[in-house]
């Protein structure tokens, strides 16, 4: 029966030291302000940004929503981020993806001055993540780091496998994981024999985005199984990319969902932001 592993128990911790450092900023005469940009009606994008708005409130960060319509141009949204990167105020400036579809989202992400990318998607920022001396993280990625450290988790020397290769997870979670000293593969949908790779990992990690991709015949007996996925099932309830009622019986540990991951992702944003104003 595998230990859980709470994003939220770990979330709460670090936003209490967030918390404190915020403070310690603003006795010091510097306020923390984050900027957000939301450009359309993309209803899962407004919950998302609400919550990073009540998460900025719980630890006395300013934030500073722009909800842009969803016929703004290019150039208009570029001459935004322009504007922000100029202002005192704003320490890091986040634009919600996806963005509609006349928008090039690389292009928005190379506009963010690298100083304030708190996503960390920036191509200069990514460079020095590839290069292990980085300012910023990818939140997802740092935040299950930050949860392994929390549970003692070491990842020295463990063989860790890392299902998708996004530029948002999959990615940066292998170049952290290698950091810490595992040793690590990445799998994808050309992998072939995929199964048997997953069963090798002593640290698993789902960043798939189907559900129940991850059975229990996949994972060894005494994993720690990470699940970065957030799906709906045929009722419509939340759920990862792990079976996790089958996949607990074997793990050593586990995160649920919703409760794992996802808390982490919106604290370790905040995180970025104070790094932005203590750097």
């Amino acid at each position: 029966m595998a230990e859980i592993i709470s994003g939220k128990i770990v979330s709460a911790a670090k936003r209490e030291e967030i918390k404190t450092r915020v403070a310690r900023l603003n006795e010091q005469g510097k306020s923390v302000g984050l900027a957000v940009i939301i450009v359309g009606n993309n209803s899962a994008s407004r919950v998302y940004v609400n919550n990073k708005k009540k998460a900025c409130e719980e630890v006395g960060i300013n934030s500073f929503e722009y909800a842009l319509p969803e016929e703004t141009t290019q150039a208009e949204l570029l001459d935004l981020i322009a504007q922000l990167n100029n202002d005192p105020d704003v320490n890091g400036i986040l634009c919600q993806l996806p963005l509609p579809s006349h928008i090039d989202e690389q292009a928005v992400i190379n506009a963010i001055d690298p100083s304030k990318d708190v996503d960390a998607f920036h191509p200069f920022n990514v460079g020095h993540i590839m290069i292990g001396d980085y300012t910023f993280l990818p939140c997802t990625p740092a935040g299950i780091m930050e949860m392994l450290k929390f549970y003692n988790i070491s990842v020295k020397g463990k063989k860790c496998v890392v299902i998708g290769r996004s530029n948002i997870v999959g990615k940066p979670m292998a170049m952290l994981l290698l950091k810490e000293n595992g040793t690590v593969e990445i799998c994808h949908s050309r992998t072939e024999n995929l199964k048997e790779e997953t069963l090798s990992a002593d640290i698993l990690v789902a960043a798939v985005g189907k559900a129940y991709f991850v059975t229990a015949d996949m994972v060894k007996e005494g994993a720690v199984v990470i699940d970065v996925g957030m799906n709906r099932n045929a009722e419509g309830k939340l759920c990862g990319d792990v079976d996790y009622d089958e996949v607990e019986k074997k793990a050593s540990f586990i995160t649920p969902v919703p409760g794992g991951v996802g808390p982490m992702t919106i604290t370790m944003l905040l995180e970025n932001t104070v790094r932005a104003v203590e750097l």
